[in-house]
């Protein structure tokens, strides 16, 4: 049993067998406490830099000084090639083959590269269908991708909502739909990790049910990479992307990433936008009018790698790499059990409730907090402001609360339960 006090949270930290990277990391500062820390639970909206980050890119912007354009072919790191640094550790993270993986643009744009290949509609199945509370960017990418195609957004755009009075989405109901309305779908587009709830959807369930449907299953994983463990080559995903900040820690803008199953990648009939570095890059340099096809993933890379982007990417994959994923998905699932008893055991149910599902299965390492007489936004402020704790508020009645397990401690999630409590339990105090 729990005795949920500070001394406890520190021992908890003390024995946990995956002992803190934290000094890894830059942590902020609590505001008006000195050299005290903050406790950092917003690495689902942005993850901290690693402090290797600062080396990784004074690298790059020395050879840049030293080099000028022979930096392409000459740096430590040559730039044409960088990008294959971060393929295999790419993979790992994803459970997918090297050739199935790429690192490019942002997640959204990636969305749109790879609907452009895999959004093929018919008037008979032009559906797509994403989660009522997919986060705005994938509601707008798929709604104008619908209507690029001449199909009226309102019609082609289907939400999957949770049954009445819940919060998540159940797998029975997702399966069902696509057994009884599969016909009409052209793209599954989910959120792996819902960005609002929490909520760790059955991917591999969920991509059987589309597939058999006759449907492509395409994955947002911004929310799951680096947060749960992911075999997409073996789950059957067809494709997948995903941006590097959140549970990455790669930084504000850094480059993203995608996911082709090895099924796609030989076929040359596939539509594609391509672009310089979509050819073969054993006959890039001879400028050649038309592509030479290469079967990877890289076939969907359109232009050249963004260094300065990059270098922070490659910082993050080398912490992975090291800890490794399922260590990690082990202690989050320590450190998000022990949040949610905190929670439970300091919130009054009258003042506030946990919207994620209970089951650690079923969730990332987040949880949300709705709260019933506070507004959100001024809850955060005050959190941060006087508690020293940061999260994340979805207006206008949510708090979400990442225990991302590569420096977040029970330390911080007992001071982020006895927080959270404090302001849900008194709405003056927030103003």
């Amino acid at each position: 049993m729990h005795t949920f006090s500070e001394a406890e949270a520190l021992e908890l930290d003390r024995a946990d067998p995956l002992p803190s990277r934290r000094d890894e990391f830059w942590i902020p500062p609590h505001p008006g406490r000195g050299r005290a820390q903050a406790a950092y639970l917003a690495g689902n909206s942005l993850g901290l830099q690693p402090r290797t980050v600062a080396g990784d890119l004074q690298a790059e912007l020395e050879d840049w000084s030293r080099l000028g354009v022979g930096g392409h072919m000459k740096a430590h790191r040559p730039w044409v090639s960088f990008h294959e640094m971060l393929r295999e550790p790419t993979a790992r993270l994803v459970g997918a083959l090297p050739r199935e993986t790429i690192a490019m643009n942002s997640l959204t744009v990636n969305l749109h590269l790879l609907m452009a290949s895999f959004y093929r509609p018919t008037p008979q199945r032009h559906a797509i269908v994403i989660e009522d509370q997919a986060f705005p960017s994938d509601s707008y990418a798929v709604r104008s991708q619908a209507q690029w195609h001449g199909y009226d957004p309102d019609q082609a755009v289907i939400r999957l909502s949770p049954r009445p009075g819940e919060d998540c989405l159940r797998t029975e109901d997702v399966v069902g739909f696509f057994q009884k309305h599969g016909d009409r779908v052209a793209l599954a587009l989910l959120g792996a990790v819902n960005y609002y709830n929490g909520e760790y959807l059955d991917i591999p369930q969920i991509t059987h049910a589309a597939r058999a449907a006759g449907a492509v299953a395409a994955w947002d994983l911004a929310h799951a990479v680096g947060n749960v463990e992911l075999k997409l080559h073996d789950w059957g995903v067809d494709w997948a992307a995903w941006c590097t900040y959140k549970y990455l820690n790669s930084g504000p803008g850094a480059v993203a990433g995608a996911f082709i199953h090895d099924r796609h990648l030989g076929d040359q009939g596939l539509d594609r936008l391509s672009g310089w570095f979509s050819t073969d890059p054993g006959t890039r340099f001879q400028m050649r009018p038309t592509l030479d096809f290469v079967p990877n993933a890289d076939a969907w890379q359109v232009s050249n790698p963004p260094i300065l982007a990059m270098a922070p990417v490659l910082s993050s994959l080398r912490l992975f790499d090291e800890v490794g994923m399922p260590a990690l998905r082990a202690k989050s699932e320590r450190l998000t059990a022990y949040l949610s008893a905190a929670l439970g055991h300091f919130l009054d149910p009258a003042d506030a409730s946990i919207i994620t599902p209970a089951d650690p299965a079923s969730r990332g390492s987040q949880l949300s907090v709705r709260l019933h007489r506070t507004p959100a936004e001024a809850a955060a402020d005050r959190m941060r402001s006087i508690d020293g704790v940061i999260s994340d508020d979805r207006k206008p009645d949510v708090i979400r609360l990442a225990a991302a397990p590569l420096y977040v401690t029970f330390h911080d999630c007992w001071r982020a339960a006895m927080a959270i409590a404090a302001v849900a339990a008194d709405p003056n105090a927030a103003a």
